[in-house]
């Protein structure tokens, strides 16, 4: 029997598929993201509905969206707001950048100066934001959605790992298969719009429903097995020959509340190993670094965290 969060997945997925043709794994992980209250990274080239799929799944959950173009000038302000002088009253008052929001994307994420991937990163972990000393609470609901193109370069500037480790999930994004690529183009044909969502007819959930999906995720039950399971498999990234930097203590964090959340959309409330390898991927990706020689062997990251986890007994 499902429970709130799983009446809240199942009803996304299927809003969400009147407007994203496959792609299910994908959805399936912005739903876990969102429901843990974390923030994602996906990685895509461009045209494959990054955009398009957060401000659908906005528009279901009834949640504000922002979106920002990120360019090599881009200044801390241009997203975080500043205080304007009010010559009328000759007081200050806060003009709110786009991070007042509850969904934000950050579009060509590494194309960011350094500066102001660092006045993202307060907003990103403590839920608020600093200017001129005063402290401005963000939404409860708040989730960074950050893209960025896998095969062009020039003129961007590499995420620190500090950053990286902000985000719960990396997800990639693949082509279409062929018979959902037609099914994109028949939909275009039939007067799909993009930039009209109004037509599709989306039916939203209620925002109280998402409330008690993320209260019922994190109440889930984790037996003492399976959090010494969790820590060993972050552990064991730490000391992997091809790897030089493993995961963090909040990747284990981050890799139980993940399973969790996949447990109770899955209508359970209780963590079983197939939830945490099912999460170990998406959570672990990003935070590994693996040795230069291993890389020209063509050694990633993704394959390491499959190998830790067939390295790692499964608990009975």
């Amino acid at each position: 029997m499902a429970g709130e969060a799983g009446i809240f997945a199942g009803h996304a997925r299927t809003q969400l598929a009147k407007v994203i043709v496959g792609q299910g794994e994908v959805i399936n992980q912005l739903l876990t993201v969102l429901l843990c209250g974390g923030h994602v990274l996906l990685e895509g080239v461009p045209g494959t509905a990054k955009t398009l799929a957060v401000k659908a799944l906005a528009r279901v959950c009834r949640l504000e969206f922002q979106r920002v173009q990120c360019t090599p000038d881009l200044m801390p302000a241009d997203i975080l707001g500043a205080n304007i002088f009010n010559l009328a009253s000759s007081t200050f008052s806060l003009h709110r950048g786009p991070v007042f929001t509850d969904l934000l994307l950050v579009d060509e994420v590494n194309r960011m100066p350094p500066r102001t991937q660092a006045a993202l990163l307060e907003s990103m972990e403590e839920r608020q934001v600093t200017l001129d000393g005063a402290r401005y609470p963000l939404s409860i609901f708040f989730t960074v959605f950050a893209t960025q193109n896998p095969v062009e370069f020039e003129g961007t500037y590499p995420l620190p790992e500090a950053e990286l480790d902000r985000f719960l999930f990396k997800i990639r994004i693949d082509y279409p298969e062929a018979d959902h690529e037609i099914e994109v183009l028949n939909r275009y044909q039939g007067g799909f719009d993009p930039r009209d969502l109004d037509k599709v007819g989306l039916d939203p959930v209620d925002t109280e429903l998402l409330t008690a999906a993320r209260r019922e995720a994190a109440s889930v039950r984790a037996e003492p097995a399976l959090l010494r399971y969790i820590s060993t498999i972050v552990r064991r990234t730490r000391d992997w020959p091809t790897v030089s930097l493993g995961g963090s203590t909040r990747a284990t964090v981050n890799l139980l509340l993940a399973s969790k959340t996949l447990a109770a959309i899955e209508g359970r409330d209780y963590l079983i190993p197939d939830d945490v390898k099912a999460a170990a991927l998406p959570v672990l990706r990003h935070r590994l670094v693996v040795k230069p020689e291993a890389d020209l062997e063509g050694i990633t990251s993704d394959r390491v965290v499959t190998d830790v986890l067939g390295g790692v007994e499964v608990p009975k």
